[in-house]
């Protein structure tokens, strides 16, 4: 009997975002190199399926109290994203060398 219990990994509009801007950045060097890094980044993130809570809560947001996201990283790229009952949200994926807290700020100022 198999008792791991599955999530359903949702991809949020920002996430999706995120991926597309990554992806025509590295098009501009290499198509195949892209289309590599599109799909390694979606099973990455597909991987949250069984067993989310293998992430570590986000560095950034803990060190100020924010302790509900969580982050998984691919070679240079951090996917943040959170765990709400049966579901994974995945919410950013940003370049592990971009200011998470700046990236962050801009985005709630965008929203205003």
């Amino acid at each position: 009997m198999n008792d791991t219990k599955k999530y359903e990994v949702l991809w949020a509009d920002s996430a999706i975002f995120d991926l597309e801007q990554i992806i025509e950045y590295i098009k501009l060097d290499s198509v195949s190199t892209a289309k590599k890094i599109f799909s390694e980044l979606r099973e990455k993130g597909n991987t949250l399926y069984y067993f989310p809570a293998k992430g570590k809560i986000v560095p950034e947001l803990q060190s100020i109290g924010i302790v509900k996201y969580r982050e998984i990283i691919h070679k240079r790229w951090k996917i943040i994203y959170k765990i709400r009952e049966s579901r994974v949200y995945i919410l950013v994926v940003v370049d592990s060398s971009q200011d998470l807290e700046t990236i962050l700020f801009q985005r709630l100022i965008n929203k205003n």
